[in-house]
């Protein structure tokens, strides 16, 4: 039962698109990760996800509109909608996700990551 440092958690790495794991709780786990350009379309069948923006404009498309998240911001994406990240510029977000969930969800791809690091 420690502070956790979330300024000084984005520190400690540079890779984009890939989320580090900074704690778990009642089955669901708190990532950090930077974004920048273009994630891939997917969908999370079972599980809803949480983006949350520390530091600057995430938009996520979905098929029937486009969100903009901007920081102090979080957005709640139902499980089974499909949607793809996007970042302009670099964004800091803090992720809320079960434990369970695929990274990049019903695809495959090379900027799926299987298992969270832990920072």
């Amino acid at each position: 039962m420690e502070p956790i440092n979330i300024s000084k958690k984005f520190s400690l790495f540079k890779d984009y698109w890939t989320p580090k794991k900074i704690g778990e709780l009642n089955g669901q786990q708190i990532l950090l990760a930077k974004l920048k350009g273009d994630f891939i379309w997917h969908t999370h069948e079972n599980e809803d996800e949480l983006f949350m923006v520390i530091k600057g404009c995430l938009t996520i498309y979905f098929r029937d509109k486009t969100v903009e998240i901007h920081k102090g911001e979080m957005c709640i994406i139902p499980k089974g909608t499909e949607h793809k990240p996007f970042a302009k510029e670099e964004v800091q977000v803090l992720l809320f996700e079960p434990l369970s969930i695929k990274h990049t969800g019903n695809i495959t791809s090379n900027v799926t990551v299987k298992t969270f690091q832990e920072i």
